[in-house]
């Protein structure tokens, strides 16, 4: 009897399926410090307890790109890790706080799937729930993937594409956070005197500094989120595929983009949600990874008048500098090196 789980190939996916995921996650004190060590992230609410109790959380909150990742990484043995890439993001609303001590647990639905014309793989959507112990939702997303096929003469399934919202409503965004008192909120402890009124539509930030990809740190981290997939690990098996070496994971890029952006935008301390992303390249050990971002809209927050939204784009470059802002070329096709291509809210004191 075959004891092993291989994880489920592209046939497998069936629109409606429901996939609770193993192995709830206790996030823990130590999960944030190794999470700092990776990435150097220095936003002072997730830093110091001090700092956040002084605006009104009980305590220091989790990083919401580190509950991303825990969210996510108890998916992959069931969504992708048979995946070739991970192709995107949609509709990410964080909706709760996580504090040290919660337990993260994962259901995902199959709300699409498309077989790609070579008949070899497709395309799979689905929208994951992240929830707490108290089973309140913490986070909720689609994301779509490619997946190799087990039996290429499997027949093709009828091909379902869902509706993906161009972006989240902000005023859907506030909720997410507890009353907070920003009247008191210590610019000078946080880093940067510039508040939401600072930033306009159109101002570019080049974060300025790199940050190099370390083949343990890639994998360590990865690890850390649980996330199984292949492709990130097995050196044997990828020296056979098409790049001969392990990939980086694509939150890895998220993570060092969301570190970087520290330089710029260091009273960006939450991230409200992500409207679109996508892996436009992939990303080895080795890359130095730099960043900018651009501010695309700006919006208040119902219930939050001591707080307002901006909407950024940013894009992670690898081993190019980005004080020209290399992003979109004029026939719409991503300049060379770009790796990520990110839109999401983020929160700042007014």
């Amino acid at each position: 009897m075959d004891r092993t789980i291989t994880g489920n190939y592209f046939e497998d996916f069936k629109v409606g399926q429901e996939i609770v995921h193993a192995t709830p996650r206790t996030v823990t004190v130590g999960d944030t410090s190794v999470y700092t060590a990776l990435y150097g992230g220095r936003f002072a609410v997730q830093s110091s307890d001090a700092f956040a109790q002084s605006i009104g959380y009980p305590k220091s909150p989790i990083d919401d790109i580190l509950v991303f990742h825990f969210v996510i990484g108890k998916t992959v043995p069931d969504i992708s890790r048979n995946a070739i890439a991970n192709l995107g993001y949609a509709e990410f609303r964080f909706m709760k706080p996580v504090y040290p001590g919660d337990t993260i647990a994962s259901v995902s639905e199959v709300i699409g799937v498309k077989q790609n014309s070579n008949g070899k793989n497709g395309t799979v959507y689905v929208r994951t729930t992240g929830r707490n112990q108290n089973g309140d939702i913490v986070l909720q997303f689609k994301r779509w993937v490619m997946v190799t096929k087990r039996d290429v003469g499997a027949p093709a399934p009828e091909t379902v594409i869902p509706e993906l919202a161009a972006s989240v409503d902000p005023d859907s965004l506030g909720k997410a956070l507890p009353p907070l008192k920003l009247t008191v909120y210590d610019y000078a402890l946080a880093g940067s005197p510039r508040h939401w009124e600072d930033y306009a539509v159109g101002d570019k930030i080049d974060h300025v500094d790199g940050q190099t990809i370390e083949e343990a740190e890639h994998q360590m981290a990865t690890r850390l989120y649980q996330n199984t997939a292949r492709v990130h690990f097995n050196q044997h098996r990828e020296a056979q595929e098409r790049f001969g070496r392990r990939l980086v994971y694509g939150g890895h890029i998220i993570s060092i983009a969301r570190s970087l952006s520290f330089n710029g935008l260091a009273n960006a301390f939450h991230v409200l949600g992500l409207n679109a992303a996508r892996h436009a390249a992939p990303s080895f050990a080795g890359d130095t990874i730099y960043a900018w971002s651009e501010v695309l809209d700006k919006a208040e927050l119902p219930g939050q008048s001591d707080m307002g939204a901006l909407r950024l784009r940013t894009f992670a470059v690898k081993d190019r500098a980005c004080a020209d802002f290399p992003g979109v070329k004029a026939d719409g096709a991503l300049e060379d090196g770009v790796v990520l291509d990110m839109d999401y809210w983020v929160a700042l004191p007014r």
